[in-house]
């Protein structure tokens, strides 16, 4: 029989929600307290990952693993790194007045050391659904070089209580991703959708936009390329206090300039996360649906 390739699911846990109000990582949105990343990692076991890395910070460190760690501890290989302001590659120094971590892109990179297989990453509070991890796993088990993308319909990861920021795809030819267009003003108009951008010029979009929700499927070698490009991305916009190097736009680089792959996966399963605390209820009212619809059960790890 054929060896299954060990796959690893990190999971992006470093923010605090700062427009939500706390640290929404733990904050329970299904029964005997379950949280988006309950969900998230219930689906992941099922879709075939065998280790979870956790990148969360060391002043959350003691609240997460009690909270959420300590759930998965006794079923599956845990990890945990951690992404810190002053942890910059040799050669560079934190500015003063600089307060916040560098970036999605420097929180995969802190993971570097636990992961040495293909992985997943995906935001802690974002619910993805089981469809999107079975497709990860399925393409991850089938290659060595390729990386990939889950995509969303736009509309349907759309708050009714403020903007958002979504990352608009452009896909070319064998559904390989060309660009992700970060649009940070994202709101409702209807059936359709509008984007302010910093000077106040409106773009119509129609909702059907595949966006990128930062569900990332990566072979181990992603590694070295994001490093690089962190480097040049600390050369040029270290000075600046509130730059971040997201991990978009480092894929954005990545496929322009280099062989690198990423295959866009669309997804049929239905988008939801927190942003707002207005959203709360609307969260927990979808996982109950999902549950009653018997998608999941009452008790995951009952």
């Amino acid at each position: 029989m054929e060896q299954m390739t060990s796959l690893t699911l990190l999971v992006l846990a470093a923010g605090m929600g700062s427009r939500y109000g706390g640290l929404k990582q733990i904050d329970a949105i299904g029964p005997d307290g379950a949280t988006i990343i309950d969900y998230s990692i219930y689906d992941a076991l099922r879709a075939g990952f065998t280790k979870i890395v956790f990148v969360i910070r060391k002043d959350i460190e003691d609240a997460f693993k009690a909270t959420v760690g300590k759930r998965f501890e006794g079923r599956t290989a845990v990890q945990y790194a951690f992404q810190e302001l002053d942890v910059i590659p040799s050669g560079f120094s934190v500015p003063a007045g600089r307060t916040k971590p560098w970036g999605t892109t420097q929180a995969v990179l802190a993971a570097a050391p636990f992961i040495d297989g293909p992985f997943a990453v995906i935001n802690a509070d974002d619910f993805y659904g089981a469809e999107s991890y079975q497709l990860l796993a399925q393409h991850l088990q089938t290659t060595i070089t390729e990386n990939a993308m889950v995509g969303f319909v736009l509309r349907n990861t759309l708050s009714e209580f403020g903007a958002v920021a979504r990352g608009v795809c452009e896909i070319g030819e064998d559904n390989l991703l060309l660009q992700v267009t970060e649009l940070t003003h994202i709101e409702r108009d209807g059936e359709l959708a509008v984007n302010t951008d910093p000077s106040g010029l409106k773009t119509k979009l129609d909702g059907d936009e595949l966006v990128s929700m930062n569900m990332w499927g990566f072979t181990a070698g992603i590694f070295a390329n994001l490093s690089e490009y962190f480097d040049r991305f600390l050369i040029a916009s270290s000075a600046t206090l509130t730059a971040e190097c997201y991990l978009p736009s480092a894929v954005n680089e990545l496929i322009r300039y280099s062989d690198t792959r990423v295959k866009v996966l669309r997804s049929h399963d239905s988008w939801f996360g927190v942003t707002y605390r207005e959203d709360r209820a609307r969260v927990v009212e979808c996982v109950h649906r999902l549950i009653e619809q018997g998608h999941y059960p009452e008790r995951l790890w009952s």
